[in-house]
């Protein structure tokens, strides 16, 4: 359903200016705006997330997430024309100029239309983990290029899931996954939401049969090239904050610490570039 804006007082815009981030995560905030879009108030109980550019918006639609509002600046209206199409009819995109886009969101400039997805409920870690060989742990990554990156590496290089702990950054964010390039949406992942790694996330890994090994500088850490490693038939590769690592007690509970091998007195590599070199040294053969 397109609407072509003459002002911005329609209540389903807010999604898009009014609400940070963390609120839109937040399914009681999403109450009113539920009943101001004719929704019952339980329909938005997980959330929304805003999804940038046409590539990131259509991996969210091939995964079967629910799109709530499109909003499109008119110079992106002919490149959205086959996203709008395939809208439920009751979905709003609302087509804007620029200076409207930029009352409404604040941005400079956008790098396509943008739209608001109704959040998917988080998978239970068993459930993200079954079937899994190959899983991404993450620990206090607080960069949303970051994110992106891993995930996007994640895709490539077949792992099958993705863990974060409580104080990862969120993937679903505009910025990580538009990084991502939507493969954000392809990856299963899901978050530790109580206790550290050290104290629930990693025994649970280890229970469910994972080789856990963390990616860190110490005195005993082997060679990401290790076969023990490489043979592993489940694998839990554990990844840090980008400036402090690894917590210590994250690296002893985890059966193996790897590094990976490199010149030129170089010690270490960004979290993104050291998961994508561990992600295909250790995929399985």
């Amino acid at each position: 359903m397109i609407i072509r804006l003459d002002n911005l007082e329609d209540p389903r815009l807010r999604v898009f200016s009014s609400y940070t981030d963390a609120e839109l995560r937040d399914g009681r905030q999403m109450v009113g705006l539920a009943r101001s879009a004719g929704m019952e108030p339980e329909a938005l109980a997980a959330g929304l997330f805003i999804a940038e550019s046409r590539n990131v918006i259509e991996r969210a639609k091939a995964a079967g997430l629910a799109p709530f509002a499109l909003l499109v600046e008119e110079c992106w209206e002919e490149q959205a024309a086959p996203l709008v199409a395939q809208l439920p009819v009751e979905t709003p995109a609302f087509v804007a100029t620029r200076a409207q886009v930029k009352a409404l969101t604040g941005f400079e400039r956008t790098r396509g239309p943008l739209a608001a997805f109704q959040r998917p409920a988080p998978l239970p870690l068993p459930q993200l983990l079954e079937g899994a060989r190959r899983v991404a742990v993450l620990e206090g990554v607080t960069n949303y290029t970051n994110i992106g990156a891993i995930f996007r590496s994640a895709a490539a290089l077949g792992i099958d899931a993705v863990l974060l702990d409580a104080t990862c950054h969120d993937p679903l964010y505009r910025r990580a996954a538009r990084v991502s390039m939507g493969t954000v949406f392809q990856v299963p992942w899901g978050r530790l939401e109580e206790g550290t790694l050290a104290q629930a996330g990693l025994p649970q890994l280890k229970h469910l049969g994972f080789t856990t090994c963390a990616l860190a500088l110490t005195d005993n850490s082997v060679s990401i090239e290790d076969e023990r490693l490489k043979g592993a038939e489940k694998l839990a590769l554990v990844l840090g904050n980008e400036e402090h690592g690894l917590l210590p007690a994250t690296i002893a509970t985890c059966d193996y610490t790897a590094k990976i091998p490199m010149a030129h007195n170089v010690d270490s590599l960004n979290v993104a570039a050291a998961s994508a070199v561990a992600f295909w040294e250790t995929r399985p053969r």
